[in-house]
């Protein structure tokens, strides 16, 4: 019963509920990069080596033969993957980048331009109010 509630309060709290989110946007967001990728960015970079695939490349370690298949090692596989990670780490960059330039902006007092959350602007009465307690301690 106490493993029952233990996950209602985590399921409750949002984690479960963030966590599924982030994993259905990533899955999206991974169709969106292969598309990048391999329709986009590798044509331009095939067309640099003459035509050449990068999925094609293999190095051929045994010809295919009437018993056994062939052997080879995928490394243009390799240099689509390692193309892939570069982009959606550098699009993840440029998407927090974003989200914190947002969230200073969301959180910078003296911009009028935005409305303070109230918590930040609770505190910043707090510690105006500390200021001018301490100015008046100090002169006695």
């Amino acid at each position: 019963m106490k493993l029952l509630k233990e996950f209602k309060d985590f399921a409750v709290k949002g984690n479960m509920i963030d966590m599924a989110i982030g994993i259905i946007i990533g899955a999206s967001f991974n169709a969106i990069v292969n598309v990048l990728v391999k329709n986009i960015i590798l044509p331009p970079l095939s067309l640099l080596s003459d035509g050449i695939s990068f999925g094609d490349k293999k190095l051929i370690l045994r010809e295919a033969s009437a018993q056994a298949s062939q052997v080879s090692v995928d490394y243009g596989l390799l240099i689509e993957t390692i193309l892939d990670f570069l982009i959606v780490g550098f699009t993840i960059f440029l998407v927090v980048k974003f989200i914190n330039r947002l969230r200073a902006k969301a959180e910078d007092v003296q911009d009028a331009t935005v409305p303070t959350p109230a918590d930040v602007e609770l505190l910043s009465k707090i510690k105006d109010l500390l200021e001018e307690q301490n100015k008046v301690l100090s002169k006695k």
